[in-house]
């Protein structure tokens, strides 16, 4: 192709959309968010110079389209992702020898502000998960995949993307597990307890039957019409059951999975071991849900210890 930018460089893009899906097993969410970056640099760049080419990408030219971000109030999360998409980009083009130097080798990345997650009390979660069995108890179809759907992303700790993508044959009964595909195609096996699995059993005799059709295939989860659950309908079932719960914050399924994590160090779990439950790359990500138990332990201690 040629090096001068035409037509947006949509035949550069579409190169390096195919190399983030088939050689770093991105997912099509994160695909579509490096895009939208490597549009916007490219754009960026352009507006710098109308005749540039993607040579002309060099370090003034990502610290420019930083700062003009930035300056349009970008959060310090933001502008980390960003930094790091855009470190992505010039790579692969240093790496398909597009440009002879890469820039984004020597872009600083902002550090982005680590909060503690909202997360269930024990004994919310508790009183969550009693709601949905309760609400499942007349047998109506939607209310024991919902209850499932719950039971599931509250055991596991799993991901509202892997929860929807699970297959039939991904369940394995007799020992309780689910064989879940994580972030970058990575394989691991998650166990769940009675609860889910009662839940899972009540699904598949009285529940999914009543929705499958030619379009299921294999997918566990149904939405009304058959089709694989949409991770959209699975946040909106989470969301709802929250409101039957006094107290308890507004969170979605990723709520649950931070949940989840918190209660198993609360409980004594292993660090290493919640960090391969979790599907983690690095042990430092699983290591905020330590800091959610500290503060959580500081306030008891505010609360309580006569000398606090």
């Amino acid at each position: 192709m040629s090096s001068r930018i035409s037509g947006g460089g949509q035949e550069l893009l579409d190169a390096y959309a195919e190399f983030l899906r088939l050689e770093r097993g991105r997912s099509e969410h994160t695909v579509r968010a490096y895009l939208v970056d490597a549009k916007s640099l490219l754009a960026h760049l352009i507006s710098v110079n109308p005749d540039a080419s993607i040579v002309d990408l060099d370090l003034r030219i990502l610290r420019g389209w930083l700062a003009r971000q930035a300056a349009a109030g970008a959060a310090r999360t933001t502008m980390a992702r960003r930094t790091s998409s855009a470190r992505t980009f010039t790579a692969w083009l240093a790496k398909t020898s597009r440009i002879a130097v890469d820039p984004g080798a020597r872009l600083a990345s902002p550090k982005a502000h680590r909060t503690l997650p909202p997360v269930l009390r024990q004994n919310q979660a508790a009183a969550a998960m009693s709601a949905a069995e309760s609400g499942s108890a007349q047998m109506d179809e939607l209310a024991l995949r919902d209850r499932l759907i719950v039971e599931l992303l509250y055991a596991t700790g799993i991901r509202v993307g892997e929860l929807c993508g699970l297959d039939l044959d991904d369940v394995d009964h007799d020992r309780q597990l689910v064989r879940v595909l994580g972030k970058g195609n990575k394989q691991r096996s998650v166990p769940f307890g009675k609860p889910a699995a009662e839940a899972l059993d009540a699904w598949l005799r009285h529940g999914r039957p009543m929705f499958a059709n030619e379009h299921s295939g294999a997918a566990l989860l149904l939405g009304k019409r058959g089709k694989r659950l949409d991770q959209r309908q699975a946040r909106t079932v989470v969301h709802e059951l929250m409101t039957a719960v006094p107290g308890a914050p507004d969170i979605g399924p990723h709520g649950l999975r931070h949940s989840a994590a918190t209660h198993l160090l609360e409980g004594g779990a292993d660090l290493r071991m919640v960090q391969e439950l979790l599907g983690h790359a690095s042990l430092a990500t699983t290591q905020l849900y330590t800091h959610v138990s500290v503060e959580r332990l500081r306030r008891v201690h505010d609360q309580a210890h006569p000398r606090a």
